[in-house]
Formats: structure tokens, C-alpha cells, sequence
């Protein structure tokens, strides 16, 4: 009887310990520590260097235990306790995956928003310069960017305002855009070019902020009270003041990007004219499609504009430029008097470019605005692509016209850019003769195949105010800018009967035909005065000699009156990488005298 008890027990041991390991192994699987074929399953736990002793030792240990004469240890039993002596085994933790790389422009975006909240937070403008100066490529790409998306806003503004709100509201929007860059030039001053060229800063930053607020001030003042006279309804006055105090952002942004210029960091203001541009845009266009409501549309503009401004381009021309010494009241009157004769010019020129568009708001509805304007975009790319070929080489060209012996080079310079301006007009012609039309037609909604040999008109005069442009570029490397006065005061006097007469008997046609008549008369002047210029130095070339030597008198009566204002200019401001390379080329090219000072014309609208 023993004998059979001791049986059934060994059979009830065996039995049990076959049970615990089929029991093991489920729960194993069931709790998914190990794959469900045995022998991977040995080898992973063979592999298990985290317990203190394999799979394969535990389930041998367990059994002999359970076969053991006497043993009430079922195998089950066994294999936890075995199983408890060492660490459970844990998944292996996985290799830390590589940081994705942001986005560019995320990332500047990141950078730009912590570098504001530093200023908050310090209450102060005094960081380290981030961005390189003298990136000659990047400024030109970038600036031409700006550029080009600052004077693509009334283009595509108007057609937008055309396809939302019909051909009369989008002529009256029209017409407030062009009385906004008339003024705008009010609140520039002519004075750009003056402070880019002011490498050894006779005049202080802070005299050029204040200059220009007082001129934004007056800028503004001018726009309410020509409304006023004028007699807008609430519509009208509502669009004009919108666009006007947009134009105004424009004008006082241009001082901080002109400072950019100055510290040879262009593609940065680049950047700010173009970020400020597209934000423009796509708020207005916005709520215009929302609202229908042009006046609020003008309004949100005039907000993005401004509020651009504020985020952007004033707090990157204090961030990216040394910081400036105090204004002085005697050195931002005298930056008036110096600015006077180009702001002068300027504003000339743009009444006279602009006189038929005025004299039209008169005598014709608000549609022929849109019209005028519409056949002048054509014209005005002709302008603008001649501008992005000769403005980089203005300052070679007064490096020839410095050397006598290269002066004839000069001349052919001149012959090759005008030579361009007349085949890139014909190209535009025929462009808008094969497709241009039905391009614009289908862009406005309107057919303008009525207006086709205005179109060509309106092409010819483009290539006439290019070359006006250019040559008024070109007396200023000669120093003679000043002599463009009297030309445009003669033209301006024609300007204020020729269109008059013509739009009263022809009209929309009258107006066109009187625009190139008009710019006609100035290239005419413009070319008989270089042709006098280049007579009267040819016969006494000291009298270039003495322009430069007054040249510098100037500049050295400023930088003492500088001087005086300021115990020590050198001291007063940090010394900067990006002024030795500016300060190379000037010296190069004027002799280490300051460029002209003229202001060439705006881009027009």
C-alpha cells in the first residue's frame, strides 16, 4: 500500500509540475513578456542579463525540487520562488529619437518672438546684434523683393477692390491711393538718400526720427485738410484717411529701414517693406471679402500697417544698429534745410505725374480712375525693371564720370540704359497687343479691348517717365541736381492747362494723350539740360573740381556743427564692422566726400 501511495504521489508530483510549466508559459504569453515560440522564447530569456538566473536554470531548478522524495513544492511554486530571487525583467527602454528640425521660418519666427520679450522684459533695446552686415547678394535679392511686393499693393489692391465691390468704388480707392503717395512724399522729406549717405553721421539718428515724425505729423495734418476742402462724403473720407495713414507707416517706416541701409544691413529692410506689404494685403483683402465694406476694409489696413511697424521694423532697426546719440534741435533744423531742395523736386514731379489723374476727379466719374490706372501698371513695370538694372550701377558710373579718362564709358552707358528702356517699351507693346489685354480683362472683369490704343499710349509715356528717371539719376552723379528745378517748374506749367483742355473735349483718352504730352516736355528738358552740362564741363572741367571741393567744405561745416552738438561722435556711439566697407566705397567713388544728396523719384501709383 506504501508502495502504491509513493506511486500516485510521484505520478500527482510529475502531473503537477507538467500542469505549472503548460500554466507558466501562458501566463508568459498572456502577459506578453516573451514570443509565443518556446525555443525563441528560452533564447530571449537565455539572453536576460537583468535576473540572476536564466529561464532555462529556474525551470530545472523548480522541477528537481518538485521530484524530490518527501517535496510538497509543486514545480509552479518552485518556479516563482526562483523567479522572485533576481529583477523582473522590463522591456529594454528605446534609443531617444533625434530632435525633428523646425522650420526656417517657424524658427525665425521663435527667435524673433523671444527676442521681443526681452525687450518687455529688460525694458531696453540693448542686445546683441544678431544678423551680418555687408551681404551684398542679399540685399539685392531682398531689396528687390520689398520692392517689388511694395509697388505690386495698388495692383493688386484694386483688382481685388474691382472683382469685391464693382468698376466706382474701385476708381474712388484708386484715387485715395495716389492722394496718399502724393503726400507720402510730404512725410519722406526727399531725405533717404541723404541719411543712406551719411557714412560719417553728421546728424545724429535721433535727428532723423524726429525730422520724421514732425513730417508724418504734417503729412497727416495736410491729408484731413485737403479732404476737407475737397468735400468728401463719409465714404470717401473714410477710404482716403485709411490709405493716407497706411502711406504715413510707410513714410516712417522708411527712416528705420533707411537706417538699416546706412548700417549696410538692406536685406533686412527688404524683408520689413515686404513683411509689411503682404500683411497689408492680405488684411484688407480679407475684410473686404468679408464685409464688403470698403471704408472698414481701408481701416483694417491702415491697422496692420501700423501694427507691423510696432513688431517688426521698429524694433529691428534699434535691435540690428548701434545705438545713437542725442538729437540736437539746430542739427534736425539744419537736416530740413539740406532735404529741402530734393523734397522740393520731388514733389513737384509727382503733381506733375499725377495732374491728370487730379483733373479727371473733376470733370469724370470714379471709374475712369480705375481705367487711367489700369493701363498705367504696364507702363509703370516698365519703370520699375529699368530701376532694378541701372540703380546698382549708379555708383560705377561715378567712379567713370570721377576719371576723366573714363567719362567717355560714361556716355555709353547712358546710350545703352536709354537703348534698353526703348526695346524693353516695344517688348511691353507686344506683349499687350498678343495677350496683355485679355489678361487684364479677365484679371478686372472688364473688357478693355475698347481701351487698346490708349494702352499703347499709356506704354510710351511708361518709357518716357523711365528715362526721366534715369536722367535725373544720372544729373545727380553729375551734382546738378539742383538745376532740375527750373525744368520742373516749366513743366509743371504746361501740366496745368494741356490735360485740362484735352480731358474737357476727349475725356479718359484726353487724359492719356495729355500724360505723355506733358512727360514728353520734361524728357525734352531733362535731355537738353545733360547735354548743357556735359558742354559746360567739357570746356571748364575745373568747375567739376570746385563742385567737389564745395562738397566737402559742406561736409566738413556739418560734421562740426555735429561736433559741437555732441562732445564726442566717436565715443557716443558703438563702432560698427558693417561702416568700413560703406566707408571704402564712398571714399572710392567721391573721394571721401559724402554721395549727392538728391533723392531720386519714387516709384509712382
Amino acid at each position: 500500500m506504501a508502495s502504491g501511495r509513493h506511486a500516485v504521489a510521484r505520478l500527482y508530483n510529475r502531473l503537477s509540475a507538467g500542469f505549472s510549466c503548460a500554466y507558466v508559459y501562458t501566463r508568459l504569453l498572456a502577459l506578453q513578456i516573451e514570443r509565443p515560440v518556446l525555443s525563441n522564447m528560452q533564447g530571449r530569456h537565455a539572453r536576460n542579463t537583468q535576473g540572476s538566473q536564466s529561464f532555462r536554470e529556474r525551470a530545472r531548478t523548480a522541477a528537481r525540487q518538485a521530484n524530490a522524495k518527501g517535496s510538497t513544492v509543486s514545480f509552479a511554486d518552485g518556479f516563482r520562488e526562483a523567479r522572485g530571487e533576481g529583477k523582473r525583467w522590463r522591456k529594454p527602454e528605446r534609443k531617444p529619437r533625434k530632435p525633428k528640425k523646425m522650420n526656417p521660418v517657424k524658427k525665425a519666427i521663435n527667435d524673433w518672438c523671444n527676442r521681443l520679450l526681452g525687450v518687455v522684459s529688460e525694458g531696453s533695446f540693448d542686445q546683441e546684434e544678431e544678423f551680418a552686415s555687408h551681404k551684398t547678394t542679399r540685399d539685392y535679392i531682398c531689396n528687390t523683393i520689398g520692392t517689388g511686393a511694395w509697388g505690386m499693393v495698388f495692383p493688386v489692391l484694386t483688382i481685388v477692390v474691382t472683382q469685391l465691390c464693382g468698376v466706382e468704388q474701385a476708381g474712388m480707392f484708386s484715387m485715395a491711393f495716389i492722394i496718399g503717395t502724393l503726400l507720402m512724399i510730404i512725410g519722406n522729406f526727399g531725405m533717404r538718400t541723404y541719411q543712406v549717405s551719411d557714412i560719417k553721421q553728421a546728424h545724429s539718428f535721433s535727428d532723423y526720427q524726429i525730422s520724421r515724425v514732425i513730417t508724418c505729423i504734417a503729412m497727416m495734418v495736410v491729408a484731413y485738410v485737403y479732404c476737407g476742402i475737397r468735400g468728401y462724403n463719409e465714404q470717401m473720407f473714410t477710404i482716403c484717411m485709411g490709405v493716407c495713414v497706411y502711406k504715413m507707416v510707410d513714410g516712417l517706416a522708411d527712416v528705420y529701414e533707411g537706417r538699416l541701409q546706412q548700417m549696410d544691413k538692406l536685406y533686412l529692410a527688404g524683408i520689413s517693406q515686404a513683411f509689411r506689404s503682404v500683411v497689408v494685403f492680405l488684411v484688407f483683402s480679407l475684410f473686404l471679402l468679408i464685409t464688403r465694406d470698403l471704408g472698414l476694409a481701408s481701416i483694417a489696413m491702415a491697422v496692420a500697417a501700423v501694427a507691423t511697424f510696432i513688431v517688426l521694423t521698429f524694433p529691428l532697426a534699434l535691435l540690428e544698429t548701434p545705438k545713437s546719440r542725442r538729437q540736437s534741435a539746430e542739427s534736425v533744423i539744419a537736416l530740413f534745410k539740406q532735404c529741402a531742395p530734393a523734397f522740393i523736386a520731388l514733389f513737384m514731379y509727382a503733381l506733375i505725374d499725377n495732374m491728370p489723374k487730379f483733373v479727371m476727379e473733376t470733370a469724370l466719374s470714379y471709374d475712369n480712375q480705375l481705367y487711367f490706372n489700369a493701363l498705367y501698371f504696364p507702363a509703370q513695370a516698365i519703370l520699375l525693371t529699368v530701376g532694378f538694372v541701372y540703380k546698382p550701377l549708379l555708383v560705377r558710373m561715378a567712379q567713370m564720370w570721377a576719371d576723366a579718362e573714363k567719362r567717355n564709358r560714361f556716355h555709353l552707358v547712358i546710350l545703352a540704359i536709354v537703348a534698353l528702356v526703348i526695346a524693353l517699351t516695344l517688348v511691353v507693346i507686344f506683349f499687350m497687343g498678343w495677350i496683355g489685354i485679355p489678361i487684364m480683362s479677365f484679371m478686372y472683369g472688364i473688357d478693355f479691348e475698347q481701351f487698346r490704343g490708349l494702352s499703347y499710349i499709356m506704354i510710351a509715356a511708361g518709357g518716357v517717365t523711365a528715362i526721366i528717371d534715369f536722367l535725373y539719376q544720372v544729373i545727380t552723379v553729375l551734382r546738378r541736381q539742383k538745376s532740375v528745378m527750373k525744368l520742373y517748374v516749366i513743366t509743371f506749367g504746361f501740366s496745368l492747362f494741356v490735360p485740362i483742355l484735352l480731358i474737357d473735349f476727349t475725356g479718359l483718352p484726353g487724359a492719356v494723350i495729355g500724360y505723355l504730352i506733358v512727360m514728353t516736355i520734361l524728357l525734352v528738358l531733362l535731355v537738353w539740360e545733360y547735354i548743357s552740362i556735359c558742354i559746360d564741363l567739357m570746356h571748364h572741367p575745373e568747375r567739376a573740381e570746385a563742385v567737389v571741393a564745395a562738397e566737402r567744405r559742406a561736409s566738413q561745416q556739418e560734421a562740426g556743427m555735429a561736433g559741437r552738438n555732441a562732445s564726442s561722435a566717436a565715443a557716443a556711439r558703438r563702432e560698427t564692422p558693417a561702416e568700413e566697407p560703406i566707408r571704402e566705397y564712398t571714399a572710392q567713388v567721391y573721394h571721401e566726400e559724402e554721395p549727392p544728396h538728391g533723392q531720386p523719384p519714387a516709384p509712382r501709383n
